[in-house]
C-alpha cells in the first residue's frame, strides 16, 4: 500500500535517489540544503512511500488560500502511469491549501499535466544571478 506522508529526514535518501535518476544535481550535491528546502516555511513536500521505499515526491509552495506553485515533482520511472504523480499533486495541494497550481513543465511531462483541468499560459523562469539567456544551461534549482 502506498502512503503519502509529509517529507521528513527519513525520506531524504529516497528523494536524493529520485533526483539523481532525473539528473537534478542540487539535492544530491548538498543533502542538508535539500532538507532545509523541502521543509522551509510555506513549503509542503509530500512523498509517496511503499514498504519503506520512496517512489516519488512533490514540493509545493503556497499562500494557503489561493495560489500554489508546483516546484518539483518526481516519480520513479518504473512506477509512472500508476497514479502516483496525480496523488502527490492532489495531496500536496490539499495539505498546503490553495485554489490553483501554477507550474513549469518539461515538454515530455505536458501530457501528464494536461490530464488535470487546466488553462495553459506561457511561462518564463528567471535566473537573476546568471549571465546569458540562451537557455543552454541545466536548471540549477532542480
Amino acid at each position: 500500500m502506498i502512503t503519502l506522508p509529509r517529507f521528513d529526514r527519513s525520506h531524504l535518501d529516497g528523494v536524493i535517489r529520485l533526483c539523481e535518476a532525473e539528473g537534478w544535481p542540487s539535492f544530491p550535491a548538498d543533502p542538508e540544503r535539500a532538507v532545509r528546502v523541502l521543509t522551509a516555511p510555506g513549503v509542503t513536500t509530500v512523498v509517496a512511500v511503499e514498504e519503506g521505499t520512496v517512489l516519488g515526491f512533490a514540493q509545493l509552495f503556497s499562500d494557503g488560500e489561493l495560489q500554489a506553485f508546483l516546484a518539483l515533482l518526481a516519480v520513479d520511472r518504473d512506477r509512472r502511469g500508476a497514479g502516483i504523480g496525480r496523488s502527490l499533486v492532489t495531496e500536496a495541494l490539499r495539505l498546503a491549501g490553495g485554489a490553483r497550481i501554477d507550474l513549469l513543465s518539461e515538454p515530455d511531462s505536458l501530457g501528464f499535466y494536461r490530464s488535470f483541468p487546466h488553462v495553459e499560459r506561457p511561462g518564463i523562469r528567471l535566473y537573476p544571478t546568471r549571465t546569458g539567456s540562451d537557455g543552454t544551461d541545466r536548471d540549477p534549482a532542480a
